[in-house]
């Protein structure tokens, strides 16, 4: 194991590998105990959408900054790849566009650089507005650039050559292998100086740049990342439904899915917006498939979203995590200033 200094905590432990481990497996093995399509295609919009609530926690959860302007950055990977892959281009290789993903990644986070800069100047809830603001732009451009996006008749992608009965394991698979990436990019800032300066900069931003945290860079870092795993979500998207159009592929209740996901399980954690998606996303299929097309589902939503703000303001991992730890302190005596009785004891099973 590696040690980032003498006596500091490893980089990997035992516990964390054996973790991630059973979580790739499962990943590997749930959908193959079910092979009915509705399920494989609820499990890849599942983790689809954790990837997404896991990229916006990097900006949002560990930087304190609420974007809300991310489902631009989606829409822009879905274009792009629907730009390259038109429906007249016949695909040989229905894995070409797979290997497309990481240029559309890298366009979205240069893209996101200026905007950033600009951005950044803002704070907290002026800078929520400026996202969503840039979201309404980016879905204004997509149904008047028709020439590129074919405006509100929508575009078509080449039709992928996969084999019915196994259609949608390709696109689960390539959303596993980014939802991989991006919780692997989450540990490495929380084991790295970078998370320090991301949580530096969400608890107070000028006492971070007066201790020489170069804020303006990291912030920038953290959002150009963040949006470039956002659109190449949005390219295997398009890519699996064929056809797009402007109101689904910039639609604001993608940005409201991640960010509730992410409140959800917990933000600046790890596993947090993982478990959200986790809970809401087939929730929410299901939900959609007993009642139809409705949008009941958005009154879900809304219900969910006070719920976590009365009762579990943390997210449900630093709520659970923080009472198992009160209790094992409880039970070790170490509470600052209460004595071992056997009152104590048994409130501390409670």
């Amino acid at each position: 194991m590696k040690l980032s200094k003498e006596g500091a905590s490893p980089f990997f432990t035992r516990i964390g590998l054996a973790r991630g481990g059973v979580f790739i497996v499962a990943l590997i093995v749930m959908p193959q105990l079910f092979p009915q399509h509705w399920i494989w295609n609820m499990m890849f919009f599942t983790v689809l959408y954790a990837a997404m609530s896991v990229s916006w926690n990097l900006i949002g959860g560990f930087a304190g900054y609420p974007s809300l302007g991310h489902a631009a950055f989606f829409g822009i990977g879905a274009y792009a790849m629907a730009a390259i892959f038109k429906s007249t281009h016949l695909l040989t290789n229905g894995w070409q566009p797979f290997f497309i993903m990481p240029l559309i990644g890298l366009g979205c986070a240069i893209l996101a650089l200026p905007i950033g800069l600009i951005a950044m100047r803002t704070r907290a809830d002026v800078f929520a507005i400026v996202t969503i603001t840039l979201l309404f732009v980016a879905q204004t451009l997509g149904y008047n650039l028709k020439s590129l996006t074919g405006g509100a008749q929508g575009a078509g992608l080449s039709r992928a050559p996969f084999r019915l009965d196994i259609f949608e394991q390709p696109f689960y698979f390539a959303a596993v292998s980014l939802l991989l990436l991006a919780m692997g990019i989450a540990y490495f800032i929380t084991r790295t100086k970078l998370g320090m300066a991301l949580t530096s900069i969400r608890a107070d931003e000028d006492k971070a740049r007066g201790v020489g945290v170069r804020t303006t860079a990291v912030k920038v870092m953290a959002f150009a990342v963040s949006v470039g795993i956002t659109g190449m979500a949005g390219g295997i998207w398009a890519y699996y439904l064929g056809f797009i159009y402007p109101q689904f592929a910039f639609d604001p209740l993608i940005t409201i899915a991640i960010v509730l996901m992410t409140f959800l399980g917990g933000r600046a954690t790890v596993w947090g917006p993982v478990l959200g998606a986790a809970i809401l996303m087939p929730a929410q299929q299901l939900l959609a498939y007993y009642v139809g097309g409705s949008q009941i589902y958005l009154i879900a939503y809304a219900s969910i979203f006070l719920l976590i703000m009365l009762l579990l303001p943390r997210g449900i991992l630093p709520t659970v995590l923080s009472k198992r730890r009160l209790a094992s302190l409880a039970k070790q005596g170490n509470m600052s200033g209460i004595s071992s009785t056997p009152a104590i004891t048994g409130g501390s099973n409670s």
